[in-house]
């Protein structure tokens, strides 16, 4: 057992003299001790030897030689010699206070502000290696005012730069890693992940940060797990106690299962090299404690700066291909020339005042040193070769924790640099010259250096910037590494990327995917982590009641609309001249849709048109040719032949509803209708009130004699006429039809239409011929038992009932119909109507001139029945 007192095995210091001294505290070792009972004067007492986290020793060896580097530079401090004096935490609270006082006030018995003659103070200190060590550090250094540079500290606590002026960090501020690892999980689109973090004040500050960014950024959380300390013979216990009785209790045993179990592809994981270890070790531990290595399938792992490939002696033959193809922000790395080289000649003889490298020689190469105690056949020779050591226990290429603190030295450096050319700029008007060099009362001399501190900005060896922000925090951002594992422990870090916290939100983080090599079961293939599959295009995002927001259901998008991207919240309508495709996943352009001369509807109701044009014309020459027999000069010849000619024009007026609307046909179309039809009515209601009239006038001493002529038939046709053409020039004045576009009756095509401008107008033009059909109607109902031949009342009655049947049933299929349909519908209507009167009041006559012309004689006029 050691104790305090026994120098150089505890505690384990490593010093170099010089004129100005740099102290540090390194994380090299973890140890157990004895708790002190206070029944004599408190030393501290080892319970074990001390196991070496071997890798961790290249933190030391950075400061070292950064030193050297800077004492063989004649640029920077050039009368001035560096030294330093490094202590270990021991990764303990107890320890670090301790370790931190020793670098202030040393004796042979701990006392606090009293210095030994032999040893300078420091003018800076560097550490530590995690947050918890580095406040402990803090809670001293800043009594003193002496700066301290942490060089992996991550959120240590709010406010850091208030509460402890003197702290500065070496690394970047954590929010930038928290936007970083946002943007990741967005670009590679995995929105389904957990997280794992440690199980301290730091893990739950980057839990609940990280939970509500992830929120707000659409990422849903998965399950949150948090690492616990524990022994192997408790994870033992735990793993029997599963697999007798199947009940999972150790929080241990539910962090590894969740891991084997879980469907979830990637985990955010938030863990110090020691959280780390205990990740590994239960990980393996379950493999092997389960027999199922093969049931571990790949996860995507994405680490934060802290994370290190590291391993304890113990732990060197751990299996670490479960975290092949992970991929973490760092603290930003550059090679340094010459550092391999300086690593290639250490010595374990050589190296005076290093009480760290046996044992890190030792535990490394799993060996023993002559003279020492141990179970180690192998002995150690000093010859051993540090690139034959696995990458878990020792790398060659500077870490970024050995980069912080390789910077962490020279920022001291040029910071001296600094006030020593200020003072020499300003020694006329300082009355005593101060020298640069630590006295043994210097304490002071440490609280100057601040303001050049804060102010550093430097290039280093390496090619990059070095500077503080206001925040007393590395003025810089993170490296995006990918981590390649290998079956001898060896591991390859690639950088795929980085995050600037300069540029743009949007452009922060840049990403080079090519590069990244993916777990083996992956078989480089992007991993998928989402709570379901993907929405195809044609289909929007349903929420699923009970389930996070991360989770939803897939609809097809509703009639009219479309989604053209993957997982769309919404789905878009198509702009109006577009309709959507049968997958709802594309907007095609509308056909314009009108009833045309091409259309075989079209070319068939032209054809109507035209054939009852010629009937018209046959007949009209038939009752020219015979106009001087008895049936054609009956009722009126001229009110005849104007009929036939308002019948002509109503099926012409018919073709200017075919085609596609103009401005002159749809301002013409329906009030030609109206005004032709209007004459052929007039008509039909003038030869019905002729006939009555003249039956009338047959009876003796009948004054209707006077009235029966051709006057009262034209006045008739044009009084009756002039009314409708008063109401077509009031529609075409106010209100006018106009060509118009339908962009919503049909799905797929847009109706060209002639919009009637004034509805009420277009109902009052028909209106107006439904009102003169059921006078002509009833009239000539009232005359239809009149004797004679050539009565033709009852023809006219059956005409009218023709007329206002089609009239009537076309209003409400005229409602009912959209586009080419409802213009057929009206043509229809204009044809079906002119065609019963020319069929009920002109083919009777013809049939009698054509076929039985002896019935066309007076004698039959006079006829009575």
């Amino acid at each position: 057992m050691c104790t305090i007192a026994d120098p150089p095995q505890f505690p384990f210091k490593y010093y170099q003299s010089g004129d100005l001294i740099i102290g540090a505290i390194a994380s090299q070792f973890n140890c157990l001790f004895e708790r002190t009972s206070f029944r004599e004067h408190p030393i501290t007492k080892l319970v074990d030897e001390p196991i070496s986290t071997p890798k961790n020793y290249q933190h030391v060896l950075a400061l070292v030689f950064a030193v050297k580097e800077i004492n063989e530079n004649r640029k920077i401090l050039p009368n001035v010699s560096l030294g330093f004096h490094i202590y270990d935490s021991y990764l303990n609270a107890e320890m670090t206070y301790q370790s931190t006082l020793k670098l202030l006030f040393t004796g042979e018995r701990m006392v606090p502000n009293f210095k030994c003659d032999l040893q300078q103070h420091p003018i800076a200190v560097i550490g530590a290696l995690d947050s918890e060590i580095s406040l402990h550090m803090a809670t001293q250094l800043s009594i003193y005012k002496i700066p301290q540079i942490a060089y992996c500290a991550f959120a240590p606590v709010m406010d850091m730069k208030r509460q402890f002026p003197s702290f500065y960090r070496m690394v970047p501020n954590e929010a930038h890693q928290y936007r970083g690892i946002v943007r990741l999980l967005q670009h590679f689109q995995w929105t389904w992940i957990g997280i794992i973090a440690m199980h301290s004040e730091q893990g739950e500050m980057f839990l609940q940060t990280m939970t509500k960014m992830l929120s707000e950024h659409g990422i849903c959380t998965a399950f949150s797990r948090r690492i616990f300390p524990f022994s192997l013979d408790a994870v033992i216990t735990a793993l029997a106690h599963l697999q007798e009785t199947n009940e999972v209790t150790d929080p241990v045993v539910v962090l590894i299962m969740s891991l084997f179990n879980s469907d979830v592809k990637v985990y955010v994981l938030n863990a110090d090299v020691e959280a780390a270890t205990y990740l590994k070790w239960m990980i393996g531990l379950y493999t092997m404690f389960e027999n199922n290595a093969g049931s571990y399938t790949g996860k995507v792992w994405i680490m934060t700066a802290e994370w290190d490939f590291s391993a304890l002696r113990v732990h060197r033959d751990l299996d670490i291909h479960f975290f092949h193809g992970a991929l973490s922000f760092a603290i930003h790395t550059n090679e340094v020339q010459g550092f391999s080289e300086f690593l290639q000649s250490l010595h374990p003889m050589t190296q005076k005042g290093d009480d760290f490298i046996k044992i890190f020689w030792g535990q490394a190469f799993d060996c023993l040193f002559s003279g020492s105690d141990g179970d180690q056949e192998k002995v150690c020779t000093g010859q051993e070769r540090l690139e034959t050591l696995p990458g878990t226990l020792f790398e060659l290429s500077m870490t970024g924790q050995s980069y912080s603190i390789y910077n962490a030295v020279h920022a001291v450096a040029h910071a001296l640099q600094k006030m020593s050319m200020f003072r020499s700029n300003h020694r006329a008007r300082i009355n005593k010259s101060l020298p640069l060099q630590n006295s043994h009362s210097c304490l002071p001399f440490s609280t100057q250096l601040h303001p050049f501190l804060r102010s550093i900005s430097f290039n280093n060896s390496a090619g990059d910037m070095v500077s503080f922000d206001e925040q007393g925090e590395l003025a810089a951002g993170f490296d995006l590494i990918n981590w390649v594992t290998f079956p001898n422990q060896s591991i390859l870090r690639v950088k795929v990327g980085m995050m600037d916290p300069k540029a743009r939100p949007d452009k922060g983080l840049t990403i080079n995917e090519e590069t990244i090599t993916w777990h083996s079961t992956f078989k480089q293939v992007l991993p998928i982590a989402m709570c379901n599959d993907h929405c195809p295009p044609g289909y929007s995002r349903k929420k699923v009641e009970g389930k996070p927001f991360c989770c939803y259901d897939c609809d097809l998008c509703p009639e009219g609309k479309i989604s053209l991207q993957k997982d769309m919240d919404d789905c878009l309508k198509c702009p109006e001249s577009q309709f959507p495709n049968k997958k709802h996943d594309q907007c095609l352009p509308k056909a314009l849709h009108f009833l045309s001369f091409t259309d075989p509807l079209g070319m068939t109701l032209s054809a109507l048109a035209f054939s009852f044009s010629l009937i018209i014309v046959l007949v009209f020459g038939v009752f020219i040719k015979n106009q001087n027999t008895p049936i054609v000069k009956a009722n009126n010849r001229d009110l005849t032949y104007s009929l036939l000619v308002s019948l002509l024009l109503c099926f012409l007026c018919s073709l200017l509803f075919i085609g596609q609307p103009q401005a002159v046909t749809c301002y013409l179309r329906q009030t030609s209708f109206g005004l032709v039809f209007s004459v052929a009515v007039s008509c039909v209601l003038a030869k019905t009130i002729t006939v009555v009239l003249a039956f009338m006038a047959t009876k003796p001493g009948s004054r209707m004699r006077k009235w029966v002529g051709k006057r009262l038939a034209n006045s008739i046709i044009l009084s009756c006429s002039l009314i409708q053409a008063h109401i077509c020039a009031v529609w075409l004045s106010t209100a006018p039809p106009f060509p118009d576009l339908d962009m919503d009756s049909l799905t797929e095509e847009i109706v060209v239409e002639c919009n009637e401008g004034s509805i009420t107008m277009f109902y009052c033009v028909l209106g107006y011929l439904g009102f003169l059909a059921m006078v002509s109607f009833t009239v000539a109902f009232q005359a239809r038992k009149l004797p004679g031949s050539f009565n033709e009342a009852k023809f006219i009655t059956f005409s009218m009932l023709i007329f206002c049947s089609v009239w009537l049933s076309f209003i409400p299929s005229y409602l009912s119909t959209k586009g080419k349909s409802m213009v057929a519908v009206e043509i229809f209507s204009i044809l079906a109507s002119s065609a019963g009167l020319l069929g009920c009041i002109f083919f009777p006559k013809c049939y009698i001139i054509i076929l039985r012309p002896e019935l066309n004689r007076k004698d039959n006029l006079i006829k009575r029945n």
